[in-house]
């Protein structure tokens, strides 16, 4: 996925276009642009009642009327907020707002929307706080976070040994990437071996770039044509590169493909990677390391799990399948202790 900004220029960026040490160590599980709303499935009705009746049974809103779900405060989780954060009666979130159905911007081209937004939503309400949403770029997030600009970012971002250097997190989602292509391919992409050869599409400083380059090594120490990586700067630009055959496979968080998938006639899922390949990782809500935060929110999304919210949250947006059971507190002192140490790859399916 490309870098988010409201602005972007259009074109493939060049292969050697990195994001630099700080962006390295904060690579993001998945990342994309606002122009991903014109790359996914069309929309029906007006901007103020657009939806999307998918294949998979899910009619996505789409419009700036959201209705989203909404919990109760809890007066115990609202005590615990930490009172920096507490003191002005909000929290304070970043999003990245560019990719369908996590976080992106509706019909009217302004307001953000999506998954990650629902479920911020479901934090704020348990802590009594008003939602202030703050979009950002994906490099920008990082370093507004440590400054204090944004208490809490819900954009997709994936547990890692280098973010946990500097950020806590709250986990509340499953974190797989998908490898789309056209639906009159035969690929099937399990492995480095599935993609020799081939021209894949990724965002610069992502997680699943950190695959494609893993994976590339691999194929190189056997003797084998490594893939071809390449940048776009939107992902509207991505799909399009996608479906015209420009590239022959696109690598992006897997909600995003499953919702291609089910809302376009020419593309489709072919391979399924966890996110912390060769490990497992979790998407969660990202906050400023030790500031007290983590603990609060980790107890909010417990609180909206066990009352349902969560579920019929993630429902709406189809993404049921990467549900967690339960929200856990992640930082530098236990993340050794939540790796498995085993990749999961797979099907779409």
């Amino acid at each position: 996925m490309a870098l988010f900004s409201s602005q972007r220029r259009s074109g493939a960026l060049p292969a050697v276009v990195l994001l630099g040490t700080l962006l390295s160590t904060v690579a993001l599980s998945a990342c994309s642009d606002p122009g991903a709303a014109a790359s996914g499935g069309s929309t029906g009705g007006s901007a103020s009642g657009a939806t999307t009746a998918a294949r998979n049974g899910v009619v996505y809103n789409t419009s700036p009327d959201q209705q989203r779900i909404r919990a109760g405060k809890d007066a115990a989780l609202a005590a615990k907020v930490p009172a920096l954060i507490g003191k002005d009666g909000k929290l304070t979130v970043a999003t990245t707002a560019g990719s369908i159905p996590l976080s992106f911007h509706a019909t009217d081209d302004k307001t953000p929307i999506g998954s990650e937004l629902d479920i911020a939503q479901l934090v704020a309400d348990k802590l009594g706080l008003e939602l202030d949403i703050q979009v950002t770029s994906w490099e920008n997030w990082p370093l507004k976070t440590q400054s204090g600009d944004f208490e809490a970012v819900f954009s997709n971002v994936g547990i890692n040994k280098d973010r946990v250097k500097l950020f806590d997190f709250a986990s509340y989602r499953a974190a797989y990437m998908g490898f789309e292509a056209k639906k009159s391919s035969s690929y099937t992409i399990q492995g480095a071996d599935d993609i020799s050869g081939l021209k894949v599409s990724v965002g610069s400083g992502t997680n699943q770039e950190k695959i494609l380059l893993a994976w590339n090594k691999e194929l190189e120490a056997k003797g084998k044509d490594p893939a071809v990586l390449q940048y776009y700067s939107s992902d509207a630009d991505t799909i399009l590169a996608l479906s015209s055959g420009r590239t022959d496979l696109n690598i992006a968080p897997y909600p995003s493909t499953v919702y291609r998938e089910n809302t376009r006639d020419d593309l489709k899922i072919v391979g399924k990677v966890n996110a912390g390949w060769p490990s497992e990782t979790l998407v969660a809500a990202t906050s400023l390391k030790g500031n007290g935060l983590a603990p609060v929110i980790t107890e909010a999304l417990n609180s909206a799990i066990k009352d349902g919210s969560y579920a019929k949250v993630l429902d709406r947006w189809g993404l049921s399948e990467e549900a967690l059971p339960e929200s856990k507190t992640v930082t530098e002192a236990n993340f050794a202790s939540t790796q498995t140490g085993s990749s999961q790859t797979g099907s779409s399916k």
